[in-house]
């Protein structure tokens, strides 16, 4: 801070010296040659100081872990309703991670619930929480398995430019993001060609990947997460009774035998290498309610109660008989929210 408050004192000097000198006092080609040097002087410092040059731009690994963990925890704790376990679970393993200074491996996150639960989401919060512009950081890859993957004649081609894109940039920028969406989309063996950066080797032709983060969305397991949580409700015990014990392995097997998982027969689950498989619990009436007043909020609008019960009892509820969780969780609430507002 020292450093930071002298430079910028420095750089108010020189822009003070041509009033405070007199006139005739020091030739102009003299005061200009010395300000142009004591500019760059400053200017030098000011550039090379890493915390203040990153101010201005975009630095890999620039946040400091205990902020980077302090945002994500605040922002899931304002922004996501009905995922007590995400919650945990996310701010827990992130925040590990970034205070281990010494990884064997990287991170990796495998996001599993129904549309509109909060997958993309969290990947959004996770990303704005270690960089300021969060998914549209260079350091951040976002990957849709129908965008970028979607020619089964051509997996060859996807896993060679797949491992090119990735070794690039974690050489660029150790703590690189790589998030995959929809990998229930996926074809299969497609996510096995990166294996090698997951595993727990110290390099890799020089590189470590030790330091990245790799999380994956995907609806498959669903029905697996759906079945415990309607199994706790029949049982009169609440959501929040749910632990990630009761699913986890569960969740991970059934992933693990659905062909159409993205991770069938996969050997990043058979080599157990990913950490933490993070089930989205199917939200609740109540949850919608809480997605619509966070929206209306969000576009300055004054919360209309009646406007709220009324978007979400227009929401779809199943099973059938209970009608307990909504059937696209809070997706439709923005499209929604335009038929009462005149946005």
């Amino acid at each position: 801070m020292k450093l930071r408050r002298g430079v910028l004192r420095a750089a108010l000097a020189l822009v003070l010296l041509p009033l405070l000198t007199p006139a005739g006092a020091v030739e102009p080609i003299s005061l200009g040659l010395a300000i142009a040097g004591a500019a760059a002087s400053a200017l030098t410092g000011f550039i090379s100081y890493p915390r203040l040059y990153c101010y201005f731009r975009e630095c890999c690994l620039y946040r400091r872990d205990q902020r980077a963990a302090a945002a994500l925890q605040e922002n899931l704790d304002k922004r996501l309703f009905g995922q007590h376990l995400v919650s945990r679970v996310v701010v827990k393993a992130v925040r590990g991670f970034l205070n281990n200074t010494n990884a064997k491996k990287p991170l990796a996150l495998s996001l599993h619930g129904w549309t509109g639960t909060g997958k993309n989401f969290v990947s959004k919060i996770v990303a704005e929480s270690i960089y300021k512009k969060g998914l549209q950081s260079k350091y951040v890859h976002q990957f849709v398995a129908t965008l970028h993957f979607p020619h089964a004649h051509s997996i060859n081609l996807y896993k060679d430019q797949l491992q090119s894109w990735i070794r690039g940039n974690v050489s660029i920028c150790p703590r690189s993001i790589f998030i995959f969406d929809e990998m229930d989309k996926m074809h299969a063996g497609l996510i096995d060609s990166i294996k090698p950066f997951l595993d727990y080797y110290e390099l890799l032709d020089g590189v470590s990947y030790r330091q990245a983060i790799f999380i994956f969305l995907s609806n498959a397991g669903a029905e697996k997460i759906t079945e415990v949580a309607l199994d706790f409700w029949r049982n009169g015990r609440t959501r929040e009774d749910i632990q990630l014990t009761d699913i986890q392995n569960a969740l991970s097997v059934s992933v693990f035998n659905n062909k159409n998982s993205g991770f069938w027969h996969s050997t990043l689950i058979d080599r157990n290498l990913i950490d933490y498989f993070i089930p989205f619990l199917p939200l609740e009436y109540k949850h919608v309610k809480m997605c619509v007043r966070v929206e209306i909020e969000s576009r300055g609008y004054t919360v209309d109660e009646d406007i709220v019960s009324r978007i979400a009892e227009e929401m779809t509820y199943f099973p059938r008989e209970e009608r307990i969780y909504s059937d696209k969780g809070c997706k439709t609430v923005d499209a929604k929210l335009d038929y009462y507002y005149d946005f």
